[in-house]
């Protein structure tokens, strides 16, 4: 079978290998033309004959809607397109609908396996009508595992259908990437641990934790056992972004792979705005002494030699600490914020203004406030 294929980077590179392996003949366009095989995508297409398959392998968005629009208009009716970057499944329903009007054909496909797909085949997520799908079969089979199909390909569902598993595919990717790395940092800190490498490969085998990404993760540790020089900064390609919207728009809890995509927006952060406006409030009510960025900085230091209990590191936070000794030190400070002027919500921050939920600010219930704000 002949197809032409677009974009010869890390994964179209390797992917145009291991189908012209099975013997198919595949002709690749790239904008480098150290890779490609024909100078314009006009050349691809003359190249090819009718009926034609032509897949898409670049950066999802701009480039890939792009191309798409510049195929459609050379391809004649009766040939097909397949996605199979990482674009979001909108954008595959507008794809679709683009080339319908000129009778070209389109199938999605989400593609997992990375740089290590040549040698070990990819697994593939496809969304289409059953007849497109079944055009591009043997490349399909050219691309996945070997062994059952059904190991390694799935047809998902419509135009669509593909992207949107492969989109949460990476979700879980992240949930779990972030589950081992969770436990590595805790057998890193465990004094009583001695080798946390040789801990995450006698996981390899036999346990309920055993997978590809816990394999890559041996590795890594093999090479680099305590991660020297490797940046905490972690990017995300958008589709943990993706999942998380598309709990939200369908009413799916999903705290863990929402945790680990803010994880990774907490990465790149030098200093957390969040945390300073936690400290600052801490300040205000409680009457905590607030620490400069370089106190926060000695303690982060301290942190990463130890303690390596819960008690001793609160004592070496609190030794940074000057809390309000009496509750009518707290108290004080309180009238004294009221006197700045009005809160949001009520109007006012006077001591006749109503509270949120009783309304009301009898002495007694400040008593109590002002005792918990002693302990905060």
């Amino acid at each position: 079978m002949q197809l032409g294929l677009i974009g010869l980077g890390k994964m179209g590179g390797n992917m145009r290998e291991r189908i012209r392996r099975a013997g198919h003949e595949v002709v690749g366009y790239d904008r480098n033309p150290d890779v490609s095989d024909v100078k314009t995508l006009a050349a691809l297409v003359k190249k090819l004959d009718a009926p034609r398959v032509v897949w898409v392998m670049v950066p999802s968005g701009d480039p890939t809607r792009e191309t798409v629009a510049k195929l459609g208009e050379l391809l004649d009716k009766g040939d097909l397109i397949i996605d199979g970057g990482n674009s979001r499944f909108t954008d595959d329903i507008e794809n679709e609908k683009l080339l319908k009007g000129k009778g070209v054909g389109y199938v999605d496909c989400g593609v997992s396996g990375g740089i290590w797909g040549l040698e070990n085949g990819y697994g593939l997520m496809v969304g289409g009508t059953k007849s497109n799908v079944a055009k591009a079969m043997p490349i399909f089979d050219a691309l996945r595992p070997e062994g059952p199909r059904d190991e390694g390909f799935v047809h998902a569902g419509d135009v669509g259908a593909g992207h949107y598993v492969k989109m949460v595919h990476n979700g879980i990717e992240y949930g779990l990437m972030h589950a081992y790395a969770e436990g590595f940092e805790l057998l890193e800190k465990k004094d009583i641990v001695k080798d946390v490498p040789g801990s995450f490969k006698a996981w390899s085998r036999g346990t309920v934790v055993r997978s590809w990404l816990l394999d890559l993760m041996v590795k890594a540790l093999e090479e680099n056992p305590q991660l020297d020089d490797v940046s905490d900064y972690t990017a995300d390609s958008g589709e943990g972004r993706w999942t998380v919207e598309e709990a939200i728009a369908n009413s799916v809890p999903m705290p863990v792979i929402s945790a680990s995509l803010f994880a990774r927006f907490a990465s790149r952060q030098k200093s957390s705005p969040t945390m300073q406006a936690v400290a600052a409030l801490r300040g205000q009510f409680g009457g905590h002494q607030v620490m400069t960025v370089d106190e926060g900085e000695t303690l982060r230091d301290e942190a990463a030699k130890g303690p390596r209990s819960a008690p001793a590191s609160k004592a070496k936070a609190a030794r940074h600490e000057k809390p309000t000794k009496s509750a009518p030190e707290a108290a004080d400070k309180g009238r004294e914020a009221a006197k700045a002027g009005p809160s949001s919500g009520s109007g006012s921050t006077g001591a006749s203004a109503p509270t949120s939920g009783t309304g009301s600010t009898r002495s007694g219930s400040t008593r109590k406030r002002t005792k918990s704000a002693t302990k905060s």
